[in-house]
């Protein structure tokens, strides 16, 4: 995978450690892919309601979460859920061990937002949860759908 023309693969895993790739998974579909890790608060804390309200807000759109991990540490499922206050995932999350597809995106820290086009094209890639970076994303949701409708 590169981080530049279209994305043919996105390898990630789910709970069971059962390989997925998000393009086979999601196909045709614009995706936004928000990388993140339970230990970053901004993450937990900004990122991750955004995500919810982007998946709610957006149902063009498939908001999907990986969880990059960056220790040698095993991420379960119930370590995924502790962050949450429901029962269920709000929307799909993936494991990505030893930050691989984290690193292919190259991305600048967590959280890390990717919005690929339905032909797997980086739209844009924006990095933060802050106001500043929320703003750029929601102008890029905003341009691309516009584009696409």
């Amino acid at each position: 995978m590169k981080n530049t023309g279209v994305i043919t693969t996105i390898n990630v895993s789910d709970f069971d450690k059962s390989p997925v790739d998000l393009i086979k998974r999601y196909p045709d579909k614009t995706l936004l892919l928000l990388f993140y890790n339970n230990a970053c608060l901004g993450c937990t804390g900004r990122a991750i309601p955004l995500a919810y309200k982007f998946q709610q807000t957006y149902p063009e759109i498939q908001v999907i979460g990986i969880h990059s991990n960056f220790s040698t540490n095993n991420v379960t499922e119930k370590d995924i859920m502790s962050i949450f206050s429901v029962k269920e995932l709000p929307f799909p999350i993936y494991l990505d061990n030893n930050h691989k597809v984290y690193d292919s995106f190259q991305a600048e820290g967590t959280p890390q937002w990717v919005l690929l086009t339905s032909k797997g094209e980086i739209y844009r890639s924006i990095f933060g949860s802050q106001e500043n970076a929320q703003n750029r994303l929601y102008y890029a949701i905003e341009n691309l759908l516009e584009d696409i409708l």
